[in-house]
């Protein structure tokens, strides 16, 4: 009985606190694994993959103000995601279905951009 009542407590303050500050899944802008990171002057774009989704983000290196950002997605042979504007964190996540072909990334922050080239190939 004491083990089912720990329990249910145990429950409810999770479920009210919610994840803990810093743990992965209030990190992690997209599902999957990291696959690749490409840090820049002002930010940092990363790359996910889960199954045959690839996801990406890039991320200010100093969030605050808001500033032009944007990230982009393309598998080989098909549309470009986008996302761009004026943002004081991020841009994206994008996601593309990429089952079994390579995929490229570009992300940029304030005008200064990097790209992965094609990965996952």
């Amino acid at each position: 009985m004491r083990r089912l009542l720990a329990s249910v407590v145990t429950a409810a303050v999770l479920t009210v606190a919610g994840p803990a500050v810093g743990s992965a899944e209030a990190a992690a802008p997209c599902p999957g694994r990291l696959m690749k990171k490409v840090a820049f002057s002002t930010g940092e774009l990363r790359v996910y993959k889960q199954g045959n989704s690839v996801c990406a983000v890039t991320l200010a290196k100093r969030p605050g103000a808001r500033r032009s950002m944007s990230v982009s997605l393309q598998p080989r042979g098909g549309w470009t995601e986008t996302d761009s504007g004026r943002f004081t964190r991020q841009a994206g996540p994008v996601t593309v279905h990429a089952r079994n072909r390579c995929v490229r990334a570009t992300g940029s922050v304030s005008g200064t951009s990097r790209a992965t080239g094609w990965i996952l190939c």
